[in-house]
């Protein structure tokens, strides 16, 4: 497969090897210095991995878009156009596979977590909260799984309705993400919840970027040939 790679920092590099290793080849890896004869050689690929950031992932979509290329997109920070994006994705018969982390683990604890809060909708008796630790470059706080994480309990816990950046909420209906950067670090999150006689806690840590590099290879292989609009949800089956 011929695979173009949109962003070539630390994560598109560990995308680069992983895909050449699984045989792959990379026709384009477009760098924030690339010309437009680099994103030429955009149509020539099958697909698109795109890991840059939450001000130019949209106009990089759109670009995959124009070039008639599938795209897996795995910068955050850019929701707020995801409407825009997946409508005109469906409108020009366009493809694209969008998520907040493409780690296969961190998405058995997305479902993990859904399952645990609709386990506390009938225990008021416990709080819950929220953490997030990342690197210093990381752009965007809370970070997209943590947001991830944080719907996946709204919609399963009846007594909270929104969520707010911060160690601590005053609010009953609030869920509070304390977001931390620390140097190095590749991703940690965990969802406490809190009563008077006991804590539970769930945790998923990442030991380097390569879990995330290999999930979008493998979404990158999945994404191949089809059309339409889709998630890691879709490529794990849940």
């Amino acid at each position: 497969m011929k695979i173009a790679l949109i962003g070539y920092g630390k994560m598109g590099q560990m995308i680069e090897q992983i895909a050449i290793s699984k045989g792959h080849q990379i026709v384009v890896a477009i760098k924030s210095d690339s010309t437009q004869q680099d994103w030429n050689l955009l149509r020539n690929a099958d697909v698109a991995i795109e890991f840059t950031k939450p001000d130019i992932a949209m106009q990089n979509i759109f670009k995959c878009f124009d070039a008639n290329v599938p795209v897996v997109v795995g910068t955050t920070g850019w929701y707020q156009h995801l409407e825009e994006v997946k409508l005109r994705c469906i409108s020009e018969k366009q493809t694209i596979l969008t998520a907040t982390n493409f780690s296969i683990g961190v998405n058995l604890f997305f479902h993990l977590n859904k399952v645990l809060a609709k386990l506390m909708e009938n225990l008021p008796e416990y709080s819950v909260k929220m953490e997030e630790i990342h690197h210093t470059k990381k752009l965007d706080a809370p970070s997209g799984t943590a947001i991830t994480l944080a719907e996946g309990i709204l919609a399963e816990l009846s007594r909270k309705n929104n969520w707010k950046l911060g160690s601590e909420s005053s609010l009953e209906n609030e869920i509070a993400i304390n977001a931390i950067r620390k140097d190095e670090v590749p991703g940690t999150h965990s969802i406490t919840y809190t009563s008077a006689i006991d804590d539970i806690e769930i945790k998923h840590t990442a030991h380097s970027r390569a879990g995330f590099a290999s999930g979008a290879v493998i979404a990158a292989e999945w994404l191949h040939g089809k059309k339409g609009v889709f998630t890691m949800n879709d490529l794990i089956g849940f």
